[in-house]
């Protein structure tokens, strides 16, 4: 008998880890610390929310379905950002608003793949991603990373089979947080395009990319929409988690399928969340360049805060976007340590097992710190409480 799709994956993650928080009390005096999600718990500024204010009281379409790929406007709007950051053409027609960029990458997926074929992911991947392809019927191919969690364009090529439709990366990486060099997004889409299959790009953490200038030079190529599948989210940007607005740039003609996609299980986007990306779009460059300074900051934070572990034998093994990706000392797996730190050291971070295949003992050395909601003081205190565990 066979499966139900939800059954043939994991339960989610991030629900997991909160469950561990059951039946724990901490003092005053050592509160919580939670580095488990990679979401802005801050809501968004008061101007964009007095948009969404105004947008829900005079725009009677508002409460109303929409167009099933996304307001006109904000399809305009993200274009030209997209055109300004990568200096070449990006049309309207080429982009799509989803509900969130998790919907994006089901979109995709459902676009390019049938039951039995296989995406390259690489390890550590994002779980949400492999989730949908095991709830979609579709394999995913661990493409194990090397030096610096960044994935190999050869050893990728090993992997490739007639049931191979995509690889997918995401850069500023989740979990990892380690910035994809532009030669290599170049490389991986050389790979796809020789081979006939598509190249997915999830940069929903690219706001926050330490580089200046564009992180990679894929639209400059006239024929991008023949491979590049290009996601993006404004969750982070703008604070809009709760309002679920992401992206897909891609041709018109896979655009056309993701609308099939897009009708059957929203219809459309959130109207308000729309209007709030659309008004931050216009208003939040400078805003949005100042949250950017803050994440660096915190970033550097880490680094500077390693010192207080090496000893120990932690290692920073990727560190970026809203992520830093830490190898521990314990004898204990990853899977067993992260529900111990919440009641020994009230620490709450996912472990390297929820991004690997259960076959893969890497993850067991390893955890996740999303960094994003501690300041310069929050980040001192995690890295002190680290320290002062008992030695392995």
């Amino acid at each position: 008998m066979s499966l139900p799709r939800t059954a043939t994956t994991f339960p989610p993650p991030v629900m997991e880890a909160r469950r561990w928080l059951e039946g724990v009390s901490f003092s005053a005096d050592k509160p919580l610390i939670n580095v488990s999600q990679a979401a802005p718990v801050d809501p968004p500024p008061t101007g964009l929310r007095q948009a969404m204010a105004d947008a829900a009281l005079s725009r009677d379409d508002a409460h109303l379905y929409g167009p099933v790929l996304g307001l006109p406007m904000l399809r305009e709007a993200l274009a030209a950002k997209t055109t300004a950051i990568y200096g070449r053409q990006v049309q309207p027609a080429q982009v799509a608003i989803t509900s969130g960029c998790n919907q994006a990458f089901a979109a995709a997926i459902a676009t390019l793949c049938a039951e039995g074929d296989e995406v390259i992911l690489p390890t550590p991947w994002y779980f949400n991603h492999k989730m949908w392809l095991d709830m979609s019927g579709v394999r995913s191919v661990p493409l194990e990373t090397g030096a610096g969690l960044l994935p190999d364009v050869e050893r990728a090529e090993a992997l490739i089979t007639p049931q191979t439709r995509a690889i997918s990366l995401v850069t500023p990486n989740n979990p990892a947080g380690v910035e994809y060099p532009a030669d290599l997004v170049r490389g991986f889409a050389d790979l796809a395009r020789r081979h006939g299959i598509a190249l997915i790009l999830d940069e929903t953490y690219r706001d926050f990319d330490s580089r200046s200038g564009p992180p990679h030079d894929l639209f400059q190529d006239p024929d991008w929409a023949r491979t590049l599948i290009h996601l993006y989210s404004f969750s982070k940007a703008y604070r809009l988690t709760g309002h679920r607005v992401g992206a897909m740039i891609a041709s018109e003609e896979r655009l056309a399928e993701v609308e099939k996609f897009l009708d059957t299980v929203a219809i459309c986007p959130g109207q308000l969340g729309q209007h709030a990306a659309l008004w931050g779009l216009e208003n939040l460059g400078q805003w949005l360049a100042g949250e950017r300074d803050e994440i660096l900051s915190r970033r550097a934070a880490i680094t500077a805060n390693m010192p207080k572990l090496d000893a120990q034998g932690w290692k920073l093994l990727g560190l970026g976007g809203y992520f830093a990706y830490m190898s521990h000392p314990f004898a204990t797996a990853s899977r067993d340590l992260a529900p111990e730190l919440v009641r020994t050291a009230g620490i709450l971070c996912l472990p390297g097992t929820m991004f690997y295949p259960p076959e893969d003992a890497n993850g067991a050395r390893q955890l996740r710190i999303a960094f994003a909601n501690l300041d310069a003081n929050g980040i001192s205190l995690l890295f002190d409480r680290l320290a002062a565990l008992p030695s392995a």
